[in-house]
C-alpha cells in the first residue's frame, strides 16, 4: 500500500479526539503523550506491514507481562532503563556536570523501609550459613574532592545465593540483605553479609519469551544495589557488579559500566571472626553537590513497601 492511511487528515484528526484533544478536560500534558503513542503506533503498523494475527499476539503478551508484574524486567532488558541513564548522562554534560561515581539502572526489585543502622550492619539472616561465603564490604561516601561525607544513607540490597530477593521470594526472612546505613564521621559504612549470586529471567516468564525471540539470554552477573543520598548532594542509583562472573560485561540489562566494578577478594586466613573462606569488597563512592533540594530526593517511581 503506497497510502499512508495514518498520516491523512481524518485520521490524524481521529487520533485527536481518542486522546482527549477535543474537550477542555484532563490532563495535556497526557493527552501529548497518549496522541504521539497513537500517532506512532500507526506509524509502526503500517510501515513494518504488522498483520492483525503480529498485533492481537503483542496485546495479549502486555497482557501477560503485566499480569507476571515483569515490565520493569522488561524495560531493563530491552535496555531502556540504561538510555534513561544515557540520556541523564547527557543532559548533565551539556550543562557542564561531571564527576562522581557513575549511575546505572535501579532495577525492580528495591523495597522501601529497610532497618537502619549507623556505621555497620548485618544484613544476612543466617540462613544460608554453610551454603553461602560470609562478605565484609566497607568504603566511604566522599565529595567530588575526596572529603568524607559523614551522615550520608547508604541503602543497599542483593540476592542470596540461589538469586533470588526478600519480599519477591517470600521464603526468606523479612528485609533480609536489606539495609540502609549511616556513615560515621569518617564517612565510613560497614557490611556483613553474603556473596550474592547472579541470576536469570524466568525461562518460562514474558520477558524470557522476548528474550528468546530476540536471540538473546536473559543472564544477570552478581551485583549489589545502592541508593546513596546526603543533604546537600545529589541523590545517586548505581550498582556494584562483581569482578570474575561470567556475565560481568554481558548482562542483559546492561547495567555494567565502567567505574562499577568491585572487585571480591577471597581470603582463608581467620582473620576475621568467621569459620573458613571469606570475602573483602572495598567501594567507595562519590557524589556531585545538588544544586537544589530535589535533586537530593530519588525519583517518585513507584517501588513496593515491607
Amino acid at each position: 500500500m503506497t497510502v499512508k492511511v495514518s498520516q491523512t487528515a481524518d485520521v490524524q484528526s481521529f487520533f485527536k479526539e481518542a486522546a482527549g484533544f477535543n474537550n477542555n478536560s484532563g490532563s495535556p500534558r497526557l493527552k501529548s503523550i497518549v496522541l504521539r503513542v497513537l500517532q506512532d503506533t500507526a506509524k509502526i503498523v503500517e510501515d513494518l506491514q504488522i498483520t492483525e494475527n503480529e498485533f492481537w499476539f503483542a496485546v495479549d503478551y502486555l497482557n501477560r507481562l503485566g499480569g507476571r508484574g515483569e515490565a520493569g524486567l522488561l524495560v531493563a532488558g530491552l535496555g531502556i532503563e540504561h538510555f534513561l541513564d544515557l540520556l541523564q548522562d547527557a543532559k548533565d554534560n551539556e550543562i557542564g556536570l561531571s564527576g562522581g561515581t557513575p549511575r546505572t539502572i535501579e532495577g525492580p526489585l528495591y523495597v522501601a523501609g529497610a532497618p537502619v543502622h549507623n556505621g555497620f550492619a548485618r544484613m544476612d539472616d543466617g540462613t544460608e550459613e554453610g551454603a553461602a561465603t560470609t562478605m565484609f564490604l566497607e568504603g566511604q561516601v566522599l565529595d567530588l574532592e575526596g572529603n568524607p561525607v559523614a551522615g550520608a544513607t547508604v541503602d543497599l540490597w542483593h540476592a542470596n545465593t540461589r538469586g533470588t530477593y526478600s519480599f519477591f521470594d517470600q521464603s526468606q526472612s523479612e528485609f533480609n540483605l536489606r539495609r540502609r546505613i549511616i556513615t560515621d564521621a569518617d564517612g565510613r559504612y560497614r557490611a556483613q553479609s553474603i556473596v550474592p549470586s547472579g541470576y536469570g529471567c524466568d525461562p518460562k516468564g514474558p520477558t524470557q519469551e522476548c528474550l528468546d525471540l530476540l536471540g538473546r539470554h536473559g543472564q544477570r552477573p552478581a551485583h549489589i544495589h545502592f541508593f546513596i543520598s546526603a543533604p546537600g548532594y545529589r541523590h545517586l542509583t548505581t550498582q556494584i557488579n562483581l569482578s570474575g562472573d561470567k556475565y560481568l560485561w554481558d548482562d542483559f540489562a546492561y547495567a555494567t559500566r565502567d567505574g562499577l566494578v568491585g572487585e571480591v577478594v577471597f581470603r582463608d586466613d581467620g582473620q576475621r571472626d568467621v569459620t573458613g573462606r571469606y570475602a573483602e569488597l572495598q567501594f567507595n563512592f562519590q557524589l556531585q553537590p545538588s544544586a537544589d533540594t530535589s535533586a537530593e530526593q530519588r525519583s517518585s517511581r513507584p517501588r513496593a513497601l515491607q
